[in-house]
């Protein structure tokens, strides 16, 4: 359960790292605050069920070398989020309506990715996506009501944390099936 407990951190980053520039910028009331920390806390739970589904599906066929797709795929959101290949959001709009249904399925896109590796995690896929939900919901309003107080220049540390976290999540994934741990 603590490797789930790391995922949803890690995954959760990137809505905090957004949520946090949201409550900087825009100073967005306790009702968009909430509404903002909901898209992306249900966006994040959906998501991993769905790369899950996925997963599942195409398990039969990588089962032999799982782990290194989870390696994979674990260590390449982590580098995005260290600021390697992804986007840079300077001109972020205000997150309202359909602005933030896209900013929340933008947000949850790592979280499909890594639903493929709920399997490996040895947890319920259940579980792992309402855990990484709750985290993500807690830390977005979080993020909102920092970054009303603090600015938005803490939001691209979160993100480089997340992705040493996804990173790390990768190696021990690698490490417990190669027999190194």
């Amino acid at each position: 359960m603590i490797a789930a407990l790391l995922l949803a951190l890690a995954l959760a980053m990137d809505a905090f790292a957004v949520a946090l520039t949201q409550g900087a910028k825009f100073r967005p009331s306790a009702r968009q605050g909430l509404a903002i920390a909901a898209t992306f806390g249900v966006f994040q739970a959906l998501m991993p069920l769905a790369g899950w589904v996925i997963g599942a599906v195409a398990l039969t066929y990588v089962e032999a070398f799982d782990h290194w797709i989870a390696f994979g795929l674990l260590t390449f959101l982590g580098v995005r989020m260290l600021g390697f290949g992804g986007d840079d959001d300077e001109d972020a709009p205000a997150l309202t309506g359909k602005t933030l249904l896209i900013a929340g399925v933008a947000t949850s896109i790592d979280a499909l990715a890594a639903g493929i590796t709920l399997p490996t995690l040895g947890v319920s896929p259940w579980a792992a996506a309402l855990l990484i939900g709750l985290v993500t919901f807690a830390l977005s309003g979080a993020g909102v009501v920092l970054g009303r107080r603090a600015g938005d220049h803490m939001g691209e540390w979160a993100e480089r944390i997340g992705g040493l976290i996804l990173i790390g999540l990768g190696v021990k994934i690698l490490a417990e099936h190669s027999g190194w741990m």
